[in-house]
């Protein structure tokens, strides 16, 4: 007797499998090609670790695929890969090219390392990809009046600017051991769980195959890792729920529901905001690499690897708890739960002094050159005084 949950849960054990073997072929391949993160300032790791942990994690979803794609046709499985309404035009091979230049992308980076604006380039390719094959949100309805607002053209690129956001953000929370594949792996799940209850099944199919393979990864990047994701698999992933929210929400989006997979991906983006903000208010390229993110401040505050992933693990699944809410209430209701947890999550930022620059600079007065110091510099105790005197006058 056919089962409807039977499909979700051969995609999401043939993720979790293909992971969970190719994930120790994927660290060897990283040693080959020198592929590795050695120890520094800034990270927190003391040996040296492969990082492109991100080709694992992409051959399990991409196995998923072809269960997916053989159950339907030779099993007689439900037809998934159905468009919304409003998606009429939607190609799924399109999405499936996407996914392969954001892989690639990384994958350059993570042998290369790659110039900002050459991944940037690359982000922006794949999400034009997506777009270009119907992955667009076009009209936003107003839930307080019920007014639509057609975005027309400038449907495309906001859509691909959405896209290319949601990936950098899953790019600047790795940073701990298991941090965003776990993180990932707990909104896979609410999005999966969420798609379904929308009927978009879709998005559920590609949700739970996520969910699948970081949690196969996991099992080699929890604490200790003996792997990291590298940007092969934190663009990925990020890519992968951007989707996943764009195809949840269908073509024509109500605000609030929109603001559903932005709550899930609280952190990485309370994260990236408060790096932008930071590193602005010191006058230094957004792009400066700093030991400001959440996961610094949390070992700052004396806790450990463990404790600090578990905490932010914590965080994710209240936040996906209360989108769980918000699509059960009305509009009025789902607004106030956000503010709610806005408020909660901004406490918690200002909390942990996200917000403190932690890159300044110093010119150094023997040669007279302009410096970028941290704390960890002689120097930058006395350029954090002036900015405090610059920036609080009167504190």
């Amino acid at each position: 007797m056919f089962r409807p949950w039977m499909p979700y849960l051969c995609l999401f054990v043939t993720a979790l499998l293909v992971a969970l073997v190719a994930t120790p072929l994927a660290g060897r391949i990283a040693w080959k090609v020198g592929a590795v993160d050695y120890p520094n300032k800034r990270r927190i790791n003391r040996r040296p670790i492969p990082r492109m942990g991100g080709i694992a994690v992409f051959l399990g979803i991409i196995a998923a695929f072809v269960i997916q794609y053989l159950g339907t046709t030779r099993l007689d499985w439900p037809v998934v890969l159905t468009p919304a309404p409003h998606f009429a035009s939607m190609s799924y091979q399109m999405l499936v090219v996407g996914f392969c230049v954001i892989f690639l992308t990384g994958v350059l980076d993570d042998i290369f390392q790659l110039k900002p604006l050459q991944k940037l380039l690359g982000q922006v390719i794949a999400a034009a990809v997506a777009v270009a094959g119907g992955l667009v949100i076009g009209t936003i309805v107003n839930p307080l009046t019920g007014d639509a607002l057609e975005l027309s053209w400038l449907a495309y690129p906001i859509t691909v600017i959405y896209l290319v956001s949601y990936v950098n953000i899953f790019n600047l929370i790795d940073g701990l051991d298991g941090l965003a594949s776990g993180i990932a792996c707990i909104a896979g799940v609410t999005m999966f769980t969420l798609s379904v209850m929308a009927g978009r099944m879709d998005a559920a199919s590609l949700a739970i195959a996520l969910a699948g393979s970081t949690l196969g990864f996991l099992r080699y990047n929890f604490n200790p890792a003996s792997i990291f994701l590298g940007d092969s698999g934190s663009l990925l992933l990020g890519y992968a729920l951007g989707a996943v929210s764009l195809l949840s929400v269908t073509r024509v989006a109500g605000l609030t529901t929109i603001i559903v997979p932005l709550v899930i991906a609280g952190i990485p983006i309370i994260d990236t905001f408060s790096a932008i903000v930071r590193r602005r208010r010191a006058h230094v390229s957004i792009g400066s690499a700093d030991r400001g993110h959440i996961h610094h401040r949390l070992i700052d505050e004396g806790f450990d690897q463990l404790q600090a992933v578990l905490l932010m693990y914590a965080w994710t699944a209240a936040l996906c708890l209360g989108t769980f809410v918000m699509t059960q209430v009305g509009v009025i209701p789902r607004i106030a739960i956000f503010c709610l947890l806005l408020a909660l999550s901004g406490g918690l930022a200002a909390r942990l002094h996200l917000f403190r620059p932690v890159l300044l600079h110093h010119r150094n007065p023997q040669t007279g050159d302009d410096e970028l110091v941290c704390p960890q510099d002689a120097a930058f105790d006395q350029e954090e005084r002036k900015f405090e005197r610059t920036h609080h006058p009167n504190g």
